[in-house]
């Protein structure tokens, strides 16, 4: 398994998000089947495993707790706070970003305790409360490392800007935002801030949602639950115009001698050695099939074919929802 430096951690170059073993995108797998896919990235090399309090309102934190430990000094486990599941008065849980300082710490223990661990390596901030300046939030992470709770910490959905203020109360390891072919907002400002700074970048949603991984054919099949029914980019229509891209992909990909997956994790790979997907997966044999992307190489004409192909120009729709926009604190094209 080829290696990269995330922060102080040196970890496999393609690493596992966790969020849809419990979580996003309808029914989730049975545990049997997720916990095969976690035992299976175990066996296959896989030391960087990224996980959040928000995940199933904690359940994926609480089957990695034990599926990973008898593994845990030999992996990277990074999780999130500052957004989870709050009970209402209803009982209903639901969806809360709180970065307040006693909530961040409510999560991170909760996190401490679902995951059967004494610390977590990696603990990022995993929405910018906007009620809360951002070195507040941050200081609640520093004081956690000073504890010795978290080893470091890291930052989801953020801009350059608030990069830079945050990396100025305390040292931020790692950046975490989306980033594929067909969403390349972090091009704007954030990339060049973090490698400015030192700090990783983690690639969620490396596959564009399943969109690169040529699976998705008919937006009218998602589940009702399923996150990506509100996004524009998934929209009946939109979805249609972006479908057109496809042939022409598969084509590249078809030329590079990979399947459509493993060609997007590669370029994002090509992109620079601080770039570290997490694609996530319920199945072993996609697990495998992306892991083997670490092992492609790319040359620079391929390369520039495919960014020509799918960019900012080309995909029709924005990643998010206006509610969701209003979120994060991202630089959006």
């Amino acid at each position: 398994m080829h290696t990269r430096q995330l922060g102080p951690f040196q970890v496999s170059a393609i690493g596992l998000g966790c969020m849809n073993l419990s979580h996003a995108y309808g029914t989730p797998p049975p545990p049997e089947q997720a916990e095969a896919v976690l035992q299976a990235a175990i066996d296959a090399g896989v030391t960087h495993f990224d996980l959040a309090a928000l995940y199933g309102f904690g359940a994926s934190e609480t089957m990695a707790g034990r599926v990973l430990r008898p593994h845990r000094q030999r992996i990277t486990l990074a999780s999130k706070g500052g957004m989870a599941g709050v009970a209402g008065d209803d009982g209903v849980v639901r969806r809360v970003i709180d970065g307040r300082p006693e909530a961040i710490r409510r999560n991170c223990e909760d996190s401490l305790r679902r995951l059967q661990t004494d610390v977590i390596d990696l603990y990022y901030l995993h929405r910018w409360d906007k009620k809360v300046p951002i070195e507040e939030s941050v200081g609640a992470l520093s004081r956690l490392v000073q504890e010795g709770k978290v080893r470091a910490i890291g930052l989801s959905e953020v801009s350059a800007t608030t990069l830079r203020k945050a990396h100025a109360e305390h040292p931020v390891a790692a950046l975490q935002t989306e980033y594929s072919l067909w969403t390349r907002n972090p091009e704007i400002a954030v990339l060049q801030a973090c490698r400015e700074l030192g700090v990783s970048f983690v690639a969620f949603s490396p596959v564009a949602r399943g969109f690169l991984c040529d699976a998705l054919h008919d937006v009218g099949t998602l589940p009702a639950k399923d996150i990506r029914k509100p996004m524009p980019r998934f929209q009946p229509e939109n979805y249609a115009a972006n479908l057109r891209l496809l042939p022409g992909y598969k084509a590249l990909a078809q030329e590079a001698g990979c399947t459509p997956a493993q060609l997007a994790l590669a370029w994002l790979l090509h992109q620079g050695p601080d770039i570290h997907p997490i694609p996530g997966t319920t199945r072993v044999d996609h697990l495998l099939e992306d892991l083997a992307a670490a092992d492609l190489r790319l040359g620079a004409d391929l390369l520039a074919r495919l960014d020509a192909h799918i960019n900012q120009g080309t995909v029709v729709g924005n990643r998010y929802s206006e509610q969701s926009r209003a979120e994060v604190d991202t630089e959006e094209f």
